[in-house]
């Protein structure tokens, strides 16, 4: 299942050029992750509690197309899970007249918070948190 969130660029995101600053970009799909993760009813202080916290390892971002003051777009959030300590989250920026504007692809664990050491099957550990496992993707 794709998750995504409404987004408007603000004047204070822009760099010189007039398009959004390239860190920026980083910013919008965090937002989009942890709202994917309220939306399933993982709240930072319910991972917290668990001794458990989503870490991103890598990021990647393509830029296709700038994104400027006031343009409204979404950001998607998709999650790939595998067998091993990491995840893939795929992730979209497409204004609202469909063009891609990026797409950000991320590989991520989840942390145990007290031996600071990546946890097996991290699937197994959210969805069996989450309220509506289902926005994290099969």
């Amino acid at each position: 299942m794709t998750f995504s969130v409404p987004v408007t660029v603000r004047g204070y995101e822009l760099d010189v050029q007039g398009h959004v600053n390239q860190a920026v970009y980083l910013q919008y799909a965090e937002h989009a992750r942890w709202e994917c993760l309220l939306a399933a009813g993982l709240q930072a202080d319910k991972l917290v509690a668990a001794r458990i916290g989503p870490v991103v390892l890598e990021s990647t971002i393509k830029y296709r197309r700038e994104l400027r003051g006031g343009d409204e777009f979404r950001v998607t959030c998709e999650f790939e899970w595998g067998t091993g300590k990491t995840y893939r989250i795929r992730q979209e920026m497409i204004r609202v007249d469909g063009t891609l504007a990026a797409e950000v692809a991320v590989i991520g664990g989840l942390l145990d918070l007290d031996a600071r050491r990546l946890l097996e099957d991290p699937a197994a550990r959210l969805r069996g948190l989450a309220e509506k496992p289902e926005l994290l993707g099969g």
